[in-house]
């Protein structure tokens, strides 16, 4: 368990960034698929993914939204933030292998504790892999939570 603090709305300024890191495994796919219920072949079977255009598996596109979810979630501004909505390009293909920096910056402080935020998603090669704006309502007041280790779930 890690101790994570949220940046409350008044805390917040135009510009200020965070980001999180997230390194693509075969084992996110298969439960991203398992969750989602998105069994598309392009991103579980090798021999059909290289028949495409991308010439191997990539990962589901909402994977990146996901961890897009989880870096305002977690670490900017955290723990008791509210998801509004969420806008998403996605530029380039994610590879099984790839690591992922979510990088978010605040655009806009608005009106009732809500905010807008760049999400941007950027590969180990510093390319955008995904692009996109997100609208939140930040948390009234600052505190400290513990947040939860991730369930360790066996794939069999």
């Amino acid at each position: 368990m890690t101790q994570v603090s949220n940046t409350p709305h008044e805390a917040l300024e135009v510009g200020q960034t965070a980001s999180y890191v997230k390194h693509v495994e075969e084992r996110d796919i298969l439960l991203f698929a398992a969750i989602s219920g998105d069994c598309n072949p392009l991103h579980l079977d090798a021999e059909f993914a290289a028949q495409t255009m991308f010439k191997e598996r990539i990962a589901h596109g909402m994977f990146s939204g996901a961890l897009i979810s989880a870096a305002v979630a977690c670490e900017l501004p955290g723990p008791g933030t509210i998801y509004l909505g969420q806008t998403i390009r996605f530029a380039l293909p994610v590879k099984l292998g790839d690591t992922l920096t979510v990088r978010l910056e605040i655009l806009e402080k608005l009106p009732k504790f809500r905010v807008r935020i760049a999400t941007r998603v950027f590969n180990q090669r510093d390319e955008l892999v995904v692009d996109g704006e997100a609208e939140i309502i930040a948390p009234r007041k600052a505190q400290t939570v513990t947040m939860k280790e991730a369930p360790k779930v066996t794939l069999g």
